[in-house]
């Protein structure tokens, strides 16, 4: 069974979403990761409620299925990019009711899951000072995502407090391991900053991975690079996925190639097809 491929709509910023959505499925993805943000859908706009009902018949009418994805650059703040965050001096709360419109939107679409990240500690903040600012957030999100029906993806992200998947595994425990509690996993970031092969990452993180994301990238530089310029083995990784009976949503995850999304959209399912149909031996 060939995994179900998705596209995060960060990289298709010069697109308006209907007619993103519309190039998506004429060239065969069967969902969209929909990242929440003024271009698309504002989870601020006043008529929001109208725009996720509209989106709701238009998904069903493209056969298409949905994450929702909460990282949008300068949504929050126009001068400071991915801030506030959970783990912020100031602002905490505003990154709250974002997910908390998140987890609402979520369940309007029946969206497979929210995805989400921790945030970079501030400068002058302790790494555990913030890990408690993390924790009280998370457990605030939990608690919406519970009375919404909605699954959170948490995601490992460079840079950022919680950067590799023990670190997630660590707030997993903190929490107390609920089930509303997820894994997005990158697995550009596997690349970029895990001690262990793609493959082994899939596997250790297959008891909670609810979503993917899928782009190439090098060795220790955080750069969402065009499938053939990093070292991302890519047909590996899907047959991992595979392996471990995933079946959620594997999303391309090329944020600074909206300019190009005209040719960049159907060349990386064509090369994600060719990728998983090649027979390979998994270490």
């Amino acid at each position: 069974m060939s995994l179900r491929l998705g596209y995060v709509t960060n990289g298709l910023g010069q697109h308006r979403l209907d007619d993103a959505l519309g190039l998506l499925a004429e060239n065969g993805y069967d969902g969209v990761a929909l990242t929440l943000d003024h271009q698309h859908l504002d989870p601020f706009s006043r008529d929001l409620p109208a725009r996720v009902t509209a989106l709701a018949g238009r998904l069903e009418e493209l056969g298409l299925a949905v994450v929702i994805e909460t990282g949008a650059r300068f949504l929050l703040d126009p001068r400071r990019k991915h801030e506030p965050t959970l783990v912020s001096n100031l602002g905490r709360e505003r990154r709250l009711d974002l997910y908390r419109r998140a987890v609402d939107i979520a369940a309007e679409l029946r969206a497979e899951a929210v995805s989400l990240w921790s945030g970079a500690i501030p400068a002058g903040t302790s790494r555990a000072e913030a890990w408690g600012r993390l924790v009280e957030g998370m457990l605030a999100v939990l608690e919406e995502a519970e009375r919404a029906d909605v699954v959170i993806g948490f995601e490992p992200e460079p840079g950022m407090l919680v950067d590799r998947l023990e670190s997630f595994e660590s707030l997993l425990t903190t929490v107390g391991r609920p089930d509303r509690l997820g894994l997005t996993l990158d697995l550009g970031h596997c690349v970029c900053l895990e001690d262990e092969p793609v493959a082994d990452c899939v596997r250790r993180a297959s008891p909670r991975l609810v979503h993917v994301h899928v782009e190439d990238m090098r060795r220790g530089v955080h750069e969402h690079l065009d499938f053939g310029e990093g070292e991302l083995d890519l047909p590996v990784a899907l047959a991992a996925l595979e392996g471990v009976g995933y079946r959620g949503l594997v999303a391309v995850e090329l944020s600074r190639h909206s300019h190009a999304a005209d040719t960049v959209v159907p060349r990386a399912i064509r090369v994600l097809r060719e990728a998983e149909r090649m027979e390979v031996l998994i270490p």
